[in-house]
């Protein structure tokens, strides 16, 4: 096991829609192993695999008692909605407001390529959406208004120390 490298915004590979997990081996789980410890180092609950650089659909999480791996996920349901403070290990922790449904339902294969659906919701409805967005190439900060999205971004580089 290892800890990776946490991909910072606007690395390249967080606007890019990842490519299907299609080799479901000994790799594959090793490279959750990482994902899971990565994610607990950095103190998130949840860690999709663009984050650490490589363009796959692939999450891990572990949020209020879900814990999971996620190849190939789909939302295939949501209803309600939430508004709350999100933050993303790849902006550096920078926590806005944003609006998402209250529920939630992942469709998704786990490490051996099982077929499998789960719900949630809340705070993990929350993460199911946050996560499989990264897999579409987007980010949180994709959901805010734009003038928000630009405030929210000066700051993660302030805090960078970027010009």
């Amino acid at each position: 096991m290892a800890i990776r490298k946490i991909s910072e915004y606007p690395e390249e590979v967080l606007g890019k829609v990842g490519k299907p997990v299609e080799k479901f081996d000994e790799e594959l789980a090793a490279l959750c192993e990482d994902m899971f410890e990565t994610m607990y180092d950095a103190e998130g609950v949840g860690l999709a695999a663009p984050q650490i650089g490589l363009n796959l659909r692939l999450f891990v999480m572990d949020c209020e008692g879900i814990k999971l791996i996620a190849a190939n996920p789909e939302i295939i349901e949501t209803s309600g909605e939430q508004s709350g403070q999100e933050g993303c290990l790849s902006v550096g922790k920078v926590p806005a407001v944003v609006v998402r449904p209250m529920k939630a339902k992942l469709k998704a294969q786990n490490e051996k390529g099982e077929w499998f659906e789960r719900e949630a919701e809340g705070y993990a409805a929350r993460a199911f959406l946050h996560e499989t967005d990264h897999c579409d190439g987007t980010l949180f900060i994709d959901h805010l208004p734009k003038m928000r999205r630009e405030m929210l971004i000066k700051k993660f580089k302030k805090e960078k120390n970027w010009k």
